[in-house]
């Protein structure tokens, strides 16, 4: 019974803020180093994120590294949020086809009436799409991991459960798959984007509620 609480509670943790990534026109990327970004999505709830990239290089391999944070709305500030730091890749080009792939270290925190949840993971995409200078779009699957998770047990919980301890828990973490569309236009130094898609844990068979996400998403390159 307290695995099935551990599972379900950090299956829900995951999907309150799974897929906030920033999106990039690799077809529009100028001379610009810095790339600030705000979004709002929904994943399960109403998600809002903020984020940094930094263009390394514009040769073979274009790269950006940055930070994300987001936090889903609720009455309580800060109870639940994600931040992410890692790199972005574009490794094929082929006329305007392009592929990249993203590689992101998560820490994120979830609480409800049964624990506080914080733990580490890794978050890894791959896209394809088709880049040009005004416009793009592509598809998206990826992988977000909670790889090593912490509990903290309320009192609530203790009463139920009074052996249950405090700590990290490695068995007790889990995973979703998400897999979507997304494409954006770009005017200037800044683009808009949509991103939409659907989410499986990795068992393939637990689905949230509402099993999709959506993500408005602006970016200003300076």
């Amino acid at each position: 019974m307290k695995n099935t609480i551990y599972k379900t509670a950090l299956f829900l943790g995951l999907m309150l803020n799974t897929v906030n990534a920033q999106v990039i026109n690799w077809g529009n990327t100028g001379k610009e180093k810095h790339i600030l970004n705000a979004n709002i999505g929904a994943e399960y709830g109403v998600v809002f994120g903020l984020g940094y990239s930094y263009k390394l290089n514009d040769k073979l391999f274009p790269m950006t590294v940055g930070a994300e944070f987001s936090i889903p709305s609720g009455n309580t500030l800060l109870d639940d949020y994600k931040a992410k730091a890692g790199a972005n890749v574009r490794w094929i080009k082929v006329h305007d086809f392009q592929f990249s792939t993203r590689v992101q270290g998560v820490f994120r925190r979830f609480e409800n009436e049964n624990a506080a949840i914080a733990n580490f993971g890794l978050d890894m995409a791959g896209v394809i799409g088709y880049y040009r200078p005004r416009w793009f779009g592509g598809v998206e699957v990826g992988f977000d991991k909670a790889i090593v998770t912490h509990f903290k047990h309320s009192e609530h919980y203790k009463e139920i459960y009074p052996e249950v301890k405090n700590g990290w828990y490695e068995p007790a973490t889990g995973g979703n798959f998400y897999y979507g569309a997304q494409g954006g236009y770009s005017f200037r130094n800044q683009d808009i984007y949509l991103k939409f898609g659907n989410m499986v844990s990795q068992d393939f068979k637990t689905k949230p509620l509402l099993p999709f996400y959506v993500q408005i998403g602006y970016n200003y390159k300076l």
